[in-house]
C-alpha cells in the first residue's frame, strides 16, 4: 500500500543487531543544541529532542523489537518555523530493521508527515540529514554529523 508519510531506506554492512543499538544511541546521531535528553532504549521510555530555537519534540518509546523494530509516539511538539506549532504531537517515528543478503536495510518512517503538512518540506530535508547523512555515518564510522542549522 503506498503511503505519503515521509520515509528514508539505508543499507549498512552491520547487523541488525549492531544497527538497532545504534538507533536506540539517539544522542549520537540525532544532533543539535541541547539535543536528546533521557532515556531512549527501554520500552516506554521517554525522551526529549531539542535544537534550539527551531525544534522542541518529547517522544514515548512505543515498540522495540530487538533487532527488528523501534517505535516512537511524539507526545509533545513545538515546531518554531511552522504556523501549528504542534504539527508533530500525535505522529509516530518508525525504524524497521531487516537482512539484505549481507546488509542490513533500515526503513525510516515518519508517520504523519505528509506533503500536505507546513513543515514537511524543511523537516524531510532535516530526516535526510539525520537519517541518510548522521546515522549512517554513526553506523559506519561510529560518529554522527554534528549539524549548523
Amino acid at each position: 500500500m503506498a503511503t505519503s508519510d515521509y520515509t528514508a531506506t539505508i543499507l549498512v554492512d552491520q547487523t541488525p543487531e549492531e544497527t538497532f543499538a545504534a538507533i536506540n544511541n539517539v544522542s549520537e546521531w540525532w544532533t543539535g543544541e541541547p539535543g536528546v535528553k533521557g532515556s531512549t532504549d527501554q520500552l516506554n521510555d521517554e525522551f526529549t529532542y531539542e535544537y534550539l530555537p527551531y525544534h522542541y519534540t518529547k517522544q514515548k518509546v512505543t515498540e522495540l523489537v530487538p533487532g527488528k523494530k523501534i517505535v516512537w509516539l511524539v507526545t509533545e511538539s513545538n515546531i518554531n518555523f511552522v504556523e501549528d506549532k504542534n504539527e508533530w504531537t500525535g505522529t509516530e517515528i518508525i525504524f524497521e530493521i531487516e537482512k539484505k543478503r549481507d546488509k542490513t536495510e533500515i526503513r525510516f518512517t515518519h508517520v504523519g508527515l505528509t506533503p500536505d503538512v507546513e513543515c514537511y518540506d524543511n523537516c524531510s530535508n532535516g530526516w535526510n540529514a539525520y537519517i541518510t547523512g548522521s546515522l549512517h555515518q554513526f553506523l559506519v564510522e561510529g560518529k554522527g554529523v554534528e549539524f549548523k542549522f
